[in-house]
């Protein structure tokens, strides 16, 4: 496993996350990196330590990423995104978090969080039309996949390996 500094900001440049992952491998749904408990996160608002153990799924060309906690954590949170933009040598991704998140917590639906953010950013950010477009369709796109009866085996099943090796 090597390690992969995985870095999230916002529209505006501002730090919104960096961290050192560990890059599990890939599969058609994308890189799969590890961060285990207890790594510290920076960012522009100081800070802070993960609180659990998680894989972050990122895909190929999708406005997009999926994390998958183990407990006490969501089951998963999806960041919408810009899609993510690695260093030629894979020691880095860059994403651009565009404010929505799709969460489901054990036992529950999924929700949309952030909503408001989106809102407020939009307008004092200045996000293009084509950037709100493909926020909204991969928010919506997103919140069916995350459904406990949805087919989509990234959301129910993919991941599971993946996490079991954090």
């Amino acid at each position: 496993m090597t390690d992969v500094t995985v870095e999230f900001r916002k529209y505006d440049g501002r730090l919104s996350a960096r961290w050192t992952a560990k890059r599990l491998g890939a599969d058609a749904h994308g890189t799969w990196l590890a961060t285990a408990q207890g790594i510290r996160v920076e960012s522009a608002d100081g800070g802070w330590s993960t609180r659990f153990p998680y894989v972050l799924c990122v895909p190929q060309h999708a406005w997009w990423t999926a994390t998958f906690c183990r407990p006490p954590g969501p089951e998963v949170y999806c960041d919408v995104s810009t899609p993510a933009q690695w260093a030629r040598d894979g020691a880095e991704v860059r994403i651009v978090d565009l404010d929505l998140d799709v969460v489901r917590l054990p036992g529950a639906e999924p929700h949309i969080e952030d909503e408001d953010e989106f809102a407020v950013h939009r307008e004092r950010l200045g996000y293009p039309e084509h950037v709100v477009a493909e926020a909204l369709s991969s928010c919506s796109w997103l919140y069916e996949a995350v459904r406990r009866q949805s087919p989509a085996e990234l959301f129910s099943s993919a991941y599971l390996p993946w996490l079991g090796r954090v």
